[in-house]
């Protein structure tokens, strides 16, 4: 069985030398004083209760999963008191607003907490996680009455948050959703209707739950354009704010699952539910869209959470486990094989893992920084580029990370062979866990449209090119760093084609609406390459510059060196065939007949 141990040396190595996080939080405008040194603190007891508390629910959560008892949700064993003690140590809190009982640290500072918690058990992970989406969602439309009625006990925890989307009848097309919401006299209103997919909609960790509804008005505009969005709690509250009588919704039925079985994923049946709208009427998925976006970057997290763990499991194996000697000769000539960590195949696998966990990471804080600058710098303008780069670079981490954090948790059961297949050893489970990071909060296509077709092509490649300039500007000022000239100009010569790839697109687009759903897929992994080793780049730097301050560290340093080599010579060419899959065009996807799949 897999045992996790947190990345804390390779998370200080992000935040102090890659991202410069002080630098970053000196220029934010808040009123706490927040360094690198509080968060690298903040990390290491995040880690210690990730790996001492969540993580041994990893298996029982698996194998136990969550069972529906009249109406109601109980979870795997061990996982209420579990998150009783998260919430008793205030991690649930550490980036709420202090005017609701938060602890009013940067949301960087949560995101770092969260990939040792989603990591050490992904399942677990999600009740807590999901909170973040209704939490922002009431705070950034909510009226003060609902702010000071929901926000505190969902900042601490004592009520968690969901996100009532889907329906039967529709997924990703929310202009097809059903779902009443009648007035009532007192101002509230009556929601009903069935919602499917629910993640965490039941259980029994919190005191109470607030659902975050999509639902029609009376006479609303058909579409997307009659959507409303509702505060639903599972238990009504009072004007106090205390937890009174069940509201009318229930649990119906629990999802059975391919993975993250710990999870509770519902069907939710609202009946005469009473809600309270949120955001102006018909304006729903406008509001709803500040919920997506967390969610989203929260999925990218478990792309590499998966890698992270795959990457831990297949390294501890690999040094283990006797298989072959090596091609030029024996290693460990006093052992009756060499381990397999010897040979290539399985070192390509590993540091594809590595360059996913690591490089990932780095993208993610990334974009807590962005977050950061978003809802705290007082310059219009720094607030207004650091939310144009997030909305760029929001499906970029979600889809690829996920996509990339999937085929690393492949490898994880390839490295172990046919023991990979068996559970004891919890790589098929991190497989499984996996593979639902690429469809929800909108799949692996849908992200890519976001891309390439509303983020990109629709403001000229506007933001695409402020973040090409940001990696050729950083290319040239640090081309003269000791062995990393080649590297830095692959890198800016690939930003050279990537640019020039777009423009062909928005070309072709023009004469063919289908080339943007054709391209779009392939052209999100490139982009995602392109990013990866983007940061793999200035990881190297940061590396080779603290080698050639004399640093003792050499194998830690020396093996990001090594990452980063292997990231620009076996990952990043796999543009090439995104490439020239791109420039092939619709043709091919549209000539068949509908008739013509069957025959």
């Amino acid at each position: 069985m897999l045992v996790y141990s947190p990345p804390l040396r390779d998370a200080r190595f992000v935040v102090e030398e890659v991202l410069d996080y002080d630098a970053h939080l000196d220029a934010l405008d808040t009123d706490f004083e927040a360094d690198v040194d509080l968060m690298t603190a903040i990390m290491e007891e995040a880690g210690k209760f990730a790996e001492q508390e969540v993580a041994p629910l990893y298996r029982i959560g698996d194998t136990e999963g969550c069972r529906l008892e009249n109406g109601n949700v109980k979870t795997p064993t061990g996982f209420a008191e579990a998150y009783a003690k998260f919430t008793e140590n205030g991690w649930s809190s550490i980036s709420g607003d202090p005017d609701f009982g938060g602890q009013g640290l940067p949301a960087s500072f949560g995101t770092a907490v969260s990939e040792f918690m989603a990591t050490a058990n992904w399942a677990w992970t999600m009740y807590p996680v999901l909170s973040h989406g209704a939490l922002e969602t009431i705070n950034r439309h909510g009226s003060m009455e609902q702010k000071q009625k929901f926000l505190g006990p969902l900042i601490s925890g004592d009520w968690t948050g969901t996100m009532c989307l889907t329906e039967p009848q529709c997924g990703t097309d929310l202009g097809l959703v059903r779902t009443r919401a009648e007035p009532n006299a007192d101002g509230s209103y009556a929601i009903t209707g069935s919602k499917i997919f629910i993640s965490c909609g039941d259980h029994d960790l919190a005191e109470n739950i607030v659902h975050i509804v999509l639902a029609r008005l009376p006479g609303a505009p058909k579409g997307t354009k009659g959507i409303s969005l509702f505060i639903v709690p599972k238990f009504n509250v009072d004007d106090e704010g205390s937890v009174t009588d069940r509201n009318g919704v229930v649990c119906s039925s629990l999802e059975e699952k391919h993975g993250i079985h710990g999870s509770s994923t519902c069907v939710l049946n609202f009946d005469q539910a009473r809600g309270f709208l949120i955001g102006p009427e018909n304006r729903g998925l406008a509001c709803m869209f500040t919920f997506m976006n967390v969610a989203r970057l929260g999925v990218a997290q478990q792309g590499v959470a998966h890698a992270e763990r795959a990457y831990q499991g297949s390294l501890a194996y690999a040094r283990e486990r006797l298989q072959m000697r090596a091609a030029e000769g024996a290693h460990h000539p006093e052992r009756a094989a060499d381990p397999i960590i010897v040979h290539p195949d399985v070192r390509r696998m590993l540091l594809t893992q590595r360059a996913v966990a690591e490089g990932g990471r780095c993208l993610v804080l990334h974009c807590a920084k962005l977050v950061d600058t978003v809802e705290t710098s007082a310059d219009p303008e720094m607030r207004r580029a650091a939310d144009a780069m997030l909305s760029l670079l929001t499906p970029i981490a979600k889809a690829f990370l996920t996509e990339a954090g999937y085929e690393a948790a492949s490898y994880g059961v390839q490295i172990f062979g046919g023991h990979g297949y068996i559970s004891e050893w919890g790589m098929e489970q991190n497989l499984r866990d996996a593979r639902i990071s690429t469809l929800y909060e909108g799949t692996t296509g849908i992200q890519a449209l976001d891309l390439l077709g509303r983020k990109i092509l629709l403001d000229g490649g506007a933001a695409l090119g402020s973040f090409i300039d940001e990696i050729q500007s950083f290319c040239r000022t640090h081309a003269g760093t000791k062995n990393l000239g080649g590297l830095l100009q692959t890198l800016h010569m690939k930003c050279d084609d990537w640019r020039k790839l777009t423009q062909e697109i928005a070309v072709v687009a023009q004469a063919d609406p289908n080339e943007v759903g054709a391209a779009s897929v392939d052209y999100l992994m490139y982009s995602g390459y392109v990013t990866l080793s983007f940061f793999w780049a200035k990881s190297a730097v940061a590396a080779q510059q603290a080698l050639d301050a004399g640093s003792t560290e050499l194998s830690f340093y020396k093996g990001k060196l090594a990452t980063a080599r292997f990231c620009f010579e076996k990952l990043l060419p796999r543009t090439l065939s995104l490439a020239a899959s791109i420039q092939s065009g619709s043709d091919s996807l549209m000539e068949i007949g509908e008739d013509e799949f069957a025959a």
